[in-house]
């Protein structure tokens, strides 16, 4: 067993699912919780109501949305759920529709299920093991996928990661948030992508991550050098005195790469 398959068990997948649009997607993948026992039909609708209110930031790579919202009383437990859709479906994104997974989190706090996105972020970022996930033909076929290494990153080579280090911040200590709408789901996602950049730069020490919501980003803008997030999410951010850079793909360490080379001018 793994963090991520700890949260996920068989029953909670589900394959070649049919949805007519984007909301119906969601309320299968909440369904599952439903149907485990995770969470009740309120936390499914609230789940909605968040894309409604947020816009698609959920949908956090090709083809991907991971659907939360927020922990409260409707969560019984801290699980997931793994729809695979028959025909994808848009969820109105600019870059990442249409949609054809829909994982589905609820959580009864923010750090349960920590481990569990830092997996799945691993797991998302090998296009060997994205193929495999979409070819699975079984629930025990996406299991095995799941609980297995990836195979080997999107990645940077040695020589670029090597120039990075030699351009590490020299302050003992700096801080970069990723934001979401409620900080318990996509910026926990991004953060860990972030930290797997920061790991191969050799910048881990010097550069920290936190995941955070809208609301409390702004108050923490002060303490940061920088904002990553989605671009519904930088639009509602609007102006808090540091740079807010848009990343498209969560799952994407190459483009999350990009954008830090960005952020620090390397």
């Amino acid at each position: 067993m793994s963090a991520l398959t700890d949260l996920l068990s068989v029953d909670g997948i589900r394959l070649d699912v049919e949805a007519e649009d984007w909301r119906s997607a969601v309320r299968a993948s909440g369904q599952v919780l439903v149907d485990e026992g995770i969470s009740t039909a309120e936390y499914t609708e609230a789940m909605v109501r968040n894309v409604e209110e947020n816009g698609p930031y959920i949908v956090i790579a090709p083809g991907f949305a991971l659907a939360h919202t927020r922990p409260f009383e409707a969560v019984l437990k801290t699980g997931m759920s793994w729809v695979r859709l028959a025909f994808p479906v848009a969820f109105g994104h600019e870059t990442n529709d249409p949609v054809q997974l829909v994982v589905a989190l609820a959580a009864v706090d923010s750090k349960a299920h920590t481990a569990a996105l830092a997996a799945l972020a691993k797991v998302l970022a090998d296009g060997d093991n994205v193929r495999a996930l979409q070819q699975a033909t079984s629930p025990e076929g996406v299991l095995r996928v799941l609980e297995g290494e990836p195979a080997g990153a999107d990645g940077q080579g040695g020589s670029r990661a090597a120039s990075a280090e030699d351009a590490a911040p020299a302050l003992s200590e700096q801080k970069i948030l990723t934001v979401c709408g409620n900080g318990v789901g996509t910026s926990l996602f991004l953060k860990n992508t972030l930290e797997q950049v920061l790991d191969r730069w050799g910048w881990s020490r010097q550069v920290s991550v936190e995941a955070t919501d809208t609301i409390s980003a702004k108050g923490k803008a002060s303490e940061a050098v920088a904002i990553l997030t989605s671009r519904e999410i930088a639009g509602t951010l609007g102006d808090v005195g540091i740079p807010v850079k848009v990343v498209r793909d969560f799952s994407s360490t190459t483009e999350v790469d990009a954008v830090l080379r960005d952020t620090y001018d390397v």
